[in-house]
């Protein structure tokens, strides 16, 4: 006799179990479930069976082969292309069909009695008959009434709450007589459920339900279920023959090959498969089930886990009612919780911990000392750390979803424990869906926020110290990356949260230990008025020192151009430049024009609307250009594009040169300096030489720190007298206004500067130092970083070497490299300077060289 077992499910409600196998493989004591299902049916006397295949056949075909293993013929038919659905694809196979068979799915655990179905099908002289169980709850399931005489009335399948009219449940078994296939069209997608039966039903053909009473069936739909199963069967509610593996002690099943320490302690009811070690002092608690091959070290406490075959779990790890597929590695210490599941060729790291219910995809590294609180689907790691080099950073809706972001803002405001809290973003709707998702995160805590909806950050930075509030969060898309989002924390003085700061949200933030308030101190979400305002007048202020009388001139658009001019009364100095602005189609405000104007500064803008998409970095780089050519097109004394959210300026002169970089920032030093002699400016570690020789002609002092935009913005909080901080990111900082990066105000300072000192741009930089100032980056992998930087430490024992950041070379005379390992991607940077460009250039090339060849 024959029976079709349909094999072609991808099971995606057991995904990551079946990302790459089919579902009926998906092991139940160690064993695929389709073996369960050919053993069931061989015991009934059936001798051929033919598997129906869709989601990766070959992981069954190569399994079963001809069958001849397990004494019984297999046949498979694979469906290419869309698949046919339940009845279509059994219509595929009718020319093999030539009297009564039997279709079951290969994806339950049964122990039903087939033989005594057969019986019951062939006296009622039946031509459908539906193998039924009743269960407890219908909703998952196609429901069936019969008649006293089993006759099937009526059938509904997966109903609705209020559609609900039978606990009897259909199994997906079925033995039919081969003309019912005559009902089904070839080639065609169809459904027993849904297409054949309800037609034999109208036909009045003769259609029984068999209902099943002791025997057990269990549809393997979801996480649930499969968990279930296993347990259900190591308590002995189905009766199938694990005849493969050997009961050493009563409930305790145990392999061959496998090596149980003495002073390991298992209690049975357990599985233990073939070929396993039990480190000592192991403890492996009631239904367990592990596969063939499994390394359990010491110390390790396993309680209900499922663990498949060829899994390492290293010394003092624990598992607690959760799923381990093959290949996987735990390592040390990592504990994997209830419900969770570790995909196959996956790595949990030292200590790590994997929370309820947290899912982690095949082929991922989940870093030592991390705690995964959400499942990792795409990507390869879960970071060890939330914090990189510009707050919390991550994929917009994928590593950053409002579900975390509702537990980091939770976790922040149980850090800050009082309010107020400013909340801020860029215009993207992505930034809007995290933001709303903190401002929950905080309420949530008892913290009180004052919502700025989409505001520049320096307009937020700097609003925040006039407030009393306890910090400020920002939100916008990465300029580089727009498919990442990224979430800044500031104090009260506007100045980035120290790293210690940062330790302590992570802490709270992984432990989950952030208590939600009574619904009666939920806090309040208010959205105050006049931000902008104030900063526009606090700006004008400090850069001229009063406020000017506004004469509004109307905003006209020029004839044949993309760009709007304004015109406002005042003066600066002496004269009133004109200067044309680029938005880059950002998100910067648009406050920055009448700002100018207050000032007597004529303005051209361009690129002012906002796109639907952020801009990426070739079209900045256009716009520039463009930029550049309306500069002397219209004679303009100069042109700044705005970036990154208001806080990074590039400039242009009036002969259309673009000055970005180093360049910008030795000339913005030069400006500010020759006018503030005796304070103070900050740069990072990597930034030119010039800088020095600059600070020396207007008697001002330099102070290095680090490379990176926070080192440079708390150094410059942490210094008095500083007139200016900056790096060749184009980003300023002027601690007289605020302790934040601000391009709006840095464009103001450079005008009023050059105004006074009469100078245009293209003369201010004609008068500057000669730089020279070569960089290089060298992909580096992580793992090698550490050694490179020792190899040149020791390599140059004999050398000036300063370790601020990186190792800083002096390779001769006023010539010196920077090697700077990156903080966030494998990758070393090289800055070379020096006075000669020839030796710059053959000490660049030098040390990249040796950075690649201290990888080895």
């Amino acid at each position: 006799m024959k029976a079709v077992i349909m094999a072609g499910g991808s099971g995606t409600r057991l995904r990551p179990l079946t990302c790459n196998l089919p579902k009926p493989m998906v092991p139940v004591a160690n064993k695929p479930m389709c073996y369960h299902t050919v053993k069931l049916l061989k015991k009934h006397g059936f001798d051929e069976v033919i598997f129906t295949l869709f989601y990766l056949p070959d992981a069954i075909k190569d399994y079963f082969q001809d069958g001849s293993d397990l004494g019984i013929k297999v046949d498979y038919s694979v469906e290419e292309g869309k698949p046919l659905g339940t009845a279509g694809c059994v219509k595929a196979v009718q020319d093999k069909l030539d009297s009564t068979f039997l279709v079951i799915s290969g994806d339950s655990l049964t122990d039903m009695d087939l033989t005594k179905a057969l019986k019951f099908h062939k006296e009622k002289g039946s031509k459908a008959t539906l193998i039924l169980k009743r269960v407890e709850s219908p909703f998952e399931y196609g429901l069936v009434i019969t008649d006293s005489d089993g006759r099937i009335q009526r059938f509904l399948e997966k109903p609705g709450a209020s559609e609900v009219f039978s606990d009897t449940a259909n199994t997906g078994t079925y033995i039919l007589e081969p003309e019912v296939l005559n009902y089904v069209v070839m080639g065609q997608e169809q459904d027993f459920s849904n297409d054949l039966f309800p037609l034999l039903l109208l036909r009045n053909e003769p259609m029984y339900g068999y209902t099943l009473e002791d025997d057990y069936w269990c549809d393997i739909g979801n996480l649930q279920m499969y968990r279930q199963a296993h347990k259900d069967l190591l308590e002995g509610k189905v009766d199938i023959d694990i005849d493969y593996i050997r009961e050493t002690e009563k409930g305790v099943f145990v392999g061959d090959g496998t090596i149980i320490d003495p002073q390991a302690k298992v209690e049975g009811p357990v599985i233990i498969g073939n070929g396993c070690r039990i480190g000592a002092g192991a403890e492996i608690g009631p239904y367990s089930t592990i596969g063939d091959n499994v390394v359990i070290q010491d110390k390790v406490s396993a309680k209900q886990p499922v663990i498949w075959s060829n899994v390492y779990v290293g010394k003092g790890s624990k598992l607690r009612a959760c799923v381990v597929c093959n290949n996987a590695t735990v390592h040390d210490g990592a504990e994997i919780l209830e419900g969770g599941i570790i995909g196959s060729n996956s790595s949990v790291g030292q200590d790590a911990v994997i929370s309820p219910d947290v899912r982690v995809w095949p082929d991922k590294v989940i870093e030592s000392g991390s705690r995964l609180l959400t499942s990792l689907v795409w990507g390869t790691k879960a970071p060890r750390t939330l914090f990189g080099a510009h707050g919390v950073r991550g994929l917009a809706n994928v590593e950053i979803t409002p579900e975390f972001a509702v537990n980091l803002a939770a976790a922040y405001g149980s850090v800050v424990q009082s309010g107020p809290v400013l909340l801020s973003r860029d215009y993207w709707p992505v930034s809007q869906m995290i933001s709303r998702a903190i401002s929950a995160g905080l309420v949530s805590v008892g913290i009180e926020v004052q919502n700025l909806e989409a505001t520049p950050l320096p307009i937020s930075r700097h609003y925040v110290k006039s407030q009393r509030a306890a910090g400020l969060i920002h939100i916008r898309v990465s300029q580089r990356e727009p498919e990442k989002v990224m979430i800044e924390f500031f104090d009260s003085k506007g100045i980035t949260v120290t790293k210690r700061f940062e330790r302590k949200i992570e802490t709270t933030f992984f432990k989950e230990d952030f208590p939600r308030c009574k619904p009666s101190d939920v806090g309040h979400i208010s959205f105050p008025s006049r931000v902008r305002e104030y900063y526009k007048q606090t700006y004008v202020e400090r850069i001229k020192g009063q406020v000017f009388e506004e004469d509004t001139v109307p905003f006209c658009v020029m004839p044949g151009s993309n760009f709007t001019r304004v015109m406002r009364s005042g003066e600066i100095a002496t004269r009133a430049p004109k200067v044309v602005i680029d938005y880059a189609m950002a998100e910067t405000d648009v406050i920055l024009p009448d700002m100018l104007g207050q000032l007597g500064i004529e303005t051209v803008v361009l690129n002012s609307s906002i796109r639907a998409n952020p801009t990426k970095a070739e079209e900045r780089t256009g716009m520039r250009r463009q930029l550049a050519d309306v500069v002397k097109a219209l004679s303009a004394d100069m042109g700044a594009q705005i970036g990154r959210n208001g806080e990074q300026v590039t400039l242009v002169d009036e002969t259309g040169q673009i000055i970005r970089g180093e360049l910008l920032l030795a000339l913005v030093a030069d400006i500010i300096l020759r006018d503030k002699p005796g304070k103070k400016i900050v740069v990072p570690v990597n930034a030119s030489s010039i800088i020095e020789k600059i600070a020396a002609i207007h008697g001002c002092e330099v102070v290095r720190c680090k490379a990176s935009e926070t080192e440079i913005g708390t150094a410059c909080a942490k210094e008095e007298n500083v007139a200016l901080a900056g790096s060749g990111t184009g980003c300023f900082i002027f601690p007289e206004f605020q302790n934040g990066y601000d391009g709006m105000f840095a464009l103001g300072q450079v005008l009023e500067h050059l105004t006074y000192q009469g100078r245009t741009l293209s003369e201010a930089v004609q008068d500057l130092p000669p730089l020279v100032y070569q960089v290089d980056s060298v992909h580096c992998p992580w793992e090698r970083k550490g050694q490179v930087m020792r190899l040149l430490v020791e390599k140059h024992h004999d050398k000036p070497v300063e370790l601020l950041d990186g190792v800083k070379i002096e390779t001769r005379p006023e010539h010196w490299i920077l090697v700077l390992p990156d903080a966030v991607e494998p990758v070393v940077h090289l800055y070379a300077d020096g006075s000669d460009l020839q030796k710059t250039s053959a000490d660049l090339s030098e040390y990249s060289q040796l950075v690649k060849y201290f990888q080895q």
